[in-house]
């Protein structure tokens, strides 16, 4: 049970990092603008969905689960 704790707790201080990096705007800078992405600006009014990011991310993260799996 020991190795699962370190485990998790490595686990949840790469995420960690890995948000802060993120969060910093040093992230990868053409992750979150492919194209498919929807952007929308008005006057007092911005709107902005990843959809194409969002896809890409899901597509990973199934296809790593599924490694870990195996």
């Amino acid at each position: 049970m020991q190795d699962i704790g370190k485990f998790l707790f490595l686990i949840g201080l790469v995420l960690a990092i890995g948000g802060a990096w993120l969060w910093s705007g040093r992230g990868l800078g053409w992750l979150g603008r492919l194209p498919g992405d929807i952007s929308y600006q008005g006057d007092n009014f911005r709107f902005y969905f990843p959809v194409t990011t969002c896809i890409l991310v899901s597509i990973v993260l199934t296809l790593l689960a599924w490694f870990l799996r195996r």
